[in-house]
C-alpha cells in the first residue's frame, strides 16, 4: 500500500509547466464529487470522501503542512462515522433529516473553531510539524466541523466550508499547490448551491430552524 501510494505521489502529468501528482489529482477531483454527492444528500458521499482522504494524506504530507495531512485523518474517521449514521438513519433520500443549528449548537461550533484552532497552531508550531501552523490549524478545524455537523445533518455545515476555503486558497497557492488551490476555488461556487439546495429542504421540513436560529411549529 505504501508503495503505491509513494508512486502516486511521485508521477503525474504536467500543466502549463506546473507538475501536479497523481495523488493530487485523483484526491481533490474526488473532493470535488463528494461537494456534488453532498448536496444530493446521497450515501455514495461517505465511500467516496474516504478514498479521497487517503490520497490527500499522501500530498499533505510530502508538502509538509501537518495540520492538512492530520485532517486528513479526522476525516476518515468522520466519514466511517457519517457513513454509519447516515445508513442507520436513512430518509427517502439515502440521508439524514435536514435542519438548522440552533442558536446554542451555533454558538458551540463558533467557539470550538475558534478555540481548536488556537489550540492546535500551538501544537502544530511547537512540533515544527507545520511551516504556516494558523492556516493549517484553521482548515484542520473547520473542515473537522464541517464533516461533524454534516454527518449530523446541520445545514451551517456549508458555512464552516466557505471558512475552511477562504484560508485554503491562498495557503495552498503559498504550499506550491496550485490545483488545490483551483480546486478550492471550485468548491467556493459548489458549497454555495449546496447550501442553497439543504435550505429548501430544511425549509420545506415541519419544526425545523431558520436561518436565524428561531424555532417553528
Amino acid at each position: 500500500m505504501r508503495s503505491v501510494a509513494e508512486w502516486l505521489l511521485a508521477n503525474g502529468i504536467g500543466v502549463l509547466g506546473q507538475r501536479i501528482s497523481w495523488a493530487e489529482l485523483v484526491g481533490q477531483l474526488g473532493a470535488l464529487a463528494v461537494v456534488f454527492f453532498a448536496r444530493r444528500r446521497s450515501l455514495i458521499v461517505w465511500p467516496v470522501q474516504i478514498a479521497a482522504t487517503l490520497l490527500l494524506l499522501t500530498v499533505y504530507s510530502g508538502a509538509h503542512l501537518g495540520g492538512l495531512a492530520a485532517r486528513q485523518v479526522v476525516i476518515l474517521l468522520i466519514s466511517l462515522h457519517g457513513l454509519a449514521s447516515w445508513y442507520r438513519r436513512q430518509d427517502p433520500k439515502l440521508g439524514v433529516p435536514v435542519r438548522y443549528a440552533r442558536r446554542p449548537e451555533r454558538l458551540g461550533l463558533l467557539a470550538a473553531l475558534v478555540g481548536a484552532t488556537a489550540a492546535f497552531a500551538l501544537v502544530l508550531g511547537a512540533l515544527h510539524a507545520s511551516w504556516a501552523p494558523w492556516p493549517d490549524a484553521w482548515i484542520f478545524v473547520g473542515t473537522a466541523l464541517a464533516f461533524w455537523a454534516q454527518a449530523r445533518g446541520l445545514v451551517d455545515f456549508w458555512f464552516l466550508w466557505l471558512a475552511v476555503d477562504a484560508v485554503g486558497v491562498p495557503l495552498q497557492l503559498a504550499s506550491g499547490l496550485w490545483f488545490s488551490a483551483a480546486i478550492y476555488l471550485v468548491f467556493v461556487a459548489l458549497v454555495v448551491h449546496g447550501w442553497w439546495s439543504w435550505h429548501r429542504t430544511a425549509r420545506a421540513r415541519p419544526g425545523t430552524v431558520d436561518s436565524q436560529g428561531a424555532g417553528r411549529v
